[in-house]
């Protein structure tokens, strides 16, 4: 039987004891575990309030991702967890399974209503994962039950990220991430991505709408079932569409009898201005999968939107969504997205947003008097900055490089001067930032003088 080393339950437990207890028991999610010992302290972050977050040490820093993308009103917003304390007196727990109750009810409602065209369903989730595995069912289930069972594929891109569950990550597009938990569930087929700055100057800027539409044909337009894109493609640095993109999509999705899923687990919830992503880009699909955000991650909750034209079927006779989860919808995380929900319109978060954006993105363009700089791009209050050794060339790193880089410095670095952000190498290297929608001016210039100098001194290191 293991043994746990137990803190005293009638004292706090210290930093020290906390990292002891961490190392030897907790085992973090996309860690490196081997890295941490002696002299390697997980970071333990132990309170947070607005745009900032405390290690157990008492220092501050900045949250310039959200925690992870999700903490969109910002840290420290006792009313949410006063009102999970008014829904636990009232009533604590039901399932969602053959049974309803009022926070799902009058959730299910207000997403409905802000949700763009008929999308009008609402299925609810634990997580993003959760959201996009039950999106691909769904898919799967809706042409099966109109006499279409064959279509069960689904169209992701390269380098997306739409979650880690078997059936998501048949739709992620990193390599990484597949190849250590393959096989997979079948159907999940790739397309390229629209980084533009990685394009030929005379590619043709709906060429990645085309190979969505020439990899249906390839498949057979009777095997696929979906295509599944974010608004703005979070893995590989904030990729956002060319003018046209999405309504080029949309046709071919229609063309060849297609679901559309607007995967928004990041950018929904005000992160690129609007409730919803896909309301920045113009189009309507007809599924959109939400997470994260919904409660600003107060409390773990996610769902998918359907259109009524995908709930249809399954309101007819015996007909059922053979699938649910335990806790989704639950009523504390109801009231929680609920109150959340009150503080985005009674603050007006997504026009905040849209106000801020542009002095946040200048801010970031006058980074490229650092010549590892190569591109600077994204939406909203959702940012990345892609690195380079040659700015002319657009020369990358090797794998060996971007290690030493972005794990070898770049992160330590950012941290130890009290920015937290992502530097990332799924694809080319990016730093991405993606700060509380409260944020503001003092925050852009908070984020500009530690990048200056820590991209600055990057580059001082490649040049050696």
């Amino acid at each position: 039987m293991a043994v746990a080393s137990r803190p005293d339950p009638d004292s706090a437990v210290g930093g020290g004891q906390l990292q002891q207890l961490a190392q030897r028991h907790l085992w973090m999610h996309f860690s490196r575990m081997g890295s941490y010992g002696p002299g390697h302290e997980i970071p333990i972050i132990t309170r947070a309030d607005g745009c900032y977050v405390y290690d157990d040490h008492g220092k501050r820093y900045l949250d310039g991702l959200s925690g992870l993308f999700c903490v969109n009103a910002g840290h420290g917003r006792t009313e949410l967890g006063e009102a999970a304390a008014r829904q636990a007196e009232e009533l604590d727990f039901y399932t969602l399974w053959s049974y309803a109750h009022p926070r799902a009810i009058e959730l299910a409602a207000r997403l409905a209503a802000l949700a763009p065209g008929d999308l009008n369903r609402v299925f609810f989730t634990s997580g993003g994962s959760e959201s996009v595995e039950s999106a691909l069912k769904l898919a799967r289930n809706y042409h099966r039950l109109l006499g279409k069972g064959q279509k069960h594929k689904v169209i992701a891109r390269e380098v997306a990220y739409h979650g880690t569950s078997l059936g998501a990550l048949s739709a992620t597009g990193i390599t990484e991430l597949r190849s250590q938990f393959e096989p997979l569930t079948p159907g999940g087929c790739h397309v390229p991505n629209t980084n533009i700055y990685r394009w030929p100057e005379d590619r043709h800027p709906l060429w990645a709408a085309t190979a969505i539409e020439e990899r249906i044909e390839f498949e057979g337009p009777e095997t696929v079932a979906a295509v599944i894109l974010e608004p703005v493609q979070n893995a590989g640095g904030c990729i956002v569409p060319p003018d046209g993109y999405f309504e080029r999509v949309r046709e071919i999705c229609d063309r060849h009898d297609v679901l559309m899923i607007s995967d928004e687990v990041i950018c929904a919830w005000g992160r690129l201005g609007h409730y919803f992503g896909c309301e920045r880009f113009g189009y309507l699909p007809d599924i959109i999968t939400v997470a994260k955000a919904l409660t600003s991650a107060y409390a773990p909750m996610g769902a998918l939107i359907a259109s009524d034209a995908i709930a249809a079927p399954f309101l007819e006779g015996d007909t059922s969504f053979a699938h649910g989860f335990t806790f989704a919808g639950h009523p504390l995380a109801s009231a929680v997205a609920m109150a959340n929900l009150d503080i985005f319109e009674r603050e007006d978060l997504c026009g905040h947003v849209r106000a801020k954006e542009g002095e946040f993105r200048q801010m970031l363009e006058t980074l490229h008097d650092i010549p590892i700089v190569g591109d600077v791009r994204g939406a909203g209050y959702f940012q990345a900055i892609e690195l380079v050794k040659d700015r002319e060339t657009k020369e990358s790193f090797s794998n060996e490089e971007s290690e030493e880089l972005l794990r070898g410095f770049l992160s330590g670095e950012l941290y130890r001067r009290g920015l937290i952000c992502r530097a990332d190498d799924r694809g080319d290297p990016v730093v991405q930032l993606a700060p509380p929608l409260i944020a503001d001016s003092e925050q852009f210039e908070e984020i500009h003088d530690v990048l200056h100098a820590v991209l600055g001194e990057a580059w001082e290191r490649v040049r050696r």
